[in-house]
């Protein structure tokens, strides 16, 4: 089953990039620069961000339908991040390395299933979830902290 996982669009950020810290806290959001060792995973481009790159930290509503599903969680996005993610059977390097909670959607945005898998195994669950014509998209969360990680739907 091909499949394409999406990273965040740039342009719902567009209006934090560049504020000043005083600013980005009126928006509820914080820049971080990341230090020696990176580790910081942008979802816009899904990748990890290097040594000092500038991301900004905010709440974001991964699952906006209106369900008792409905979710929000801290994501970092950066800021000189223009074009997202867009691939098709393949999976993102920095997701291959994490632990992921993958959740499948149906069509009225209810949760149909679930389950926390290697990145790099995660080919095969998509696949699985796929099979079932009730499950319209998934998300994937790195599954330490919990946050949003992308999107993935049918090819």
């Amino acid at each position: 089953m091909a499949f394409r996982v999406l990273g965040l669009d740039p342009q719902q950020f567009s209006h934090l990039v560049g504020l000043s810290d005083e600013e980005l806290a009126k928006h509820g959001a914080r820049r971080k620069i990341v230090g020696a060792g990176g580790g910081i995973p942008d979802r816009i481009s899904v990748r990890e961000a290097l040594e000092g790159e500038s991301l900004i930290l905010l709440n974001y509503v991964h699952q906006p339908a209106d369900t008792p599903y409905r979710a929000s969680h801290a994501i970092f996005v950066l800021e000189s991040a223009t074009e997202r993610c867009d691939i098709v059977d393949e999976i993102p390097d920095l997701m291959k390395t994490r632990l992921i909670s993958l959740r499948a959607f149906g069509p009225d945005h209810e949760l149909k299933s679930a389950d926390v898998i290697l990145g790099d195994q995660l080919p095969t669950l998509i696949g699985k979830f796929f099979e079932n014509d009730n499950v319209a998209y998934l998300h994937a969360h790195y599954a330490k902290p919990g946050c949003y990680a992308a999107l993935i739907e049918r090819a």
